[in-house]
């Protein structure tokens, strides 16, 4: 039996509407990081707009009252992140010498001249998700490194002591 009029019409406008709901759906739920280099590249028209941005946390966390700034490298660049400081609690390792840091993912507003902030590139986050744990990071006693170190030394040494006896 085929349907004809009205129901074939409502039919197929339920499943447009279907479709596209799903698509902006699916789109809106798996959205994309965007990495430093194309936000400093097309800082003008990101301006304003939400953002999302990954990368592992270096440096230090930098309390001001109920916000923090971290600062968040993508393996490219860095971007100050100001947040909340209940989101910045969540970071357990900022990278260093001594740690990788926590690998995060950021959303929020990116500026390309924050007003709030002296004019400053940053991006001010409305949320943040921990993607993976940073650790800290064990580094052999590099023996060779130390033996140059003193060769170097005792080099600068003899200049010295030969300098000093020329001009005596």
């Amino acid at each position: 039996m085929m349907l004809r009029g009205p129901r074939k019409k409502a039919r197929l406008l339920f499943f447009v509407f279907t479709f596209i709901f799903f698509a902006l759906y699916c789109s809106l739920g798996h959205a994309q990081p965007v990495s430093s280099s194309h936000l400093i590249d097309n800082a003008q028209r990101y301006d304003g707009r939400s953002v999302i941005y990954s990368g592992e946390v270096i440096g230090d966390i930098m309390p001001r009252g109920e916000y923090a700034w971290v600062n968040v490298h993508d393996g490219q660049q860095a971007i100050g992140i100001w947040l909340p400081r209940k989101l910045a609690e969540t970071i357990i390792y900022t990278g260093n010498y001594k740690a990788k840091g926590d690998w995060i993912q950021i959303a929020g507003i990116f500026h390309r001249v924050c007003e709030e902030h002296g004019g400053e590139l940053d991006i001010h986050a409305t949320s943040l998700k921990k993607i993976q744990s940073g650790y800290f990071v064990s580094r052999a006693f590099n023996r060779s490194r130390m033996n140059k170190a003193v060769i170097l030394l005792a080099v600068l040494g003899c200049v010295w002591i030969l300098r000093h006896l020329i001009k005596t």
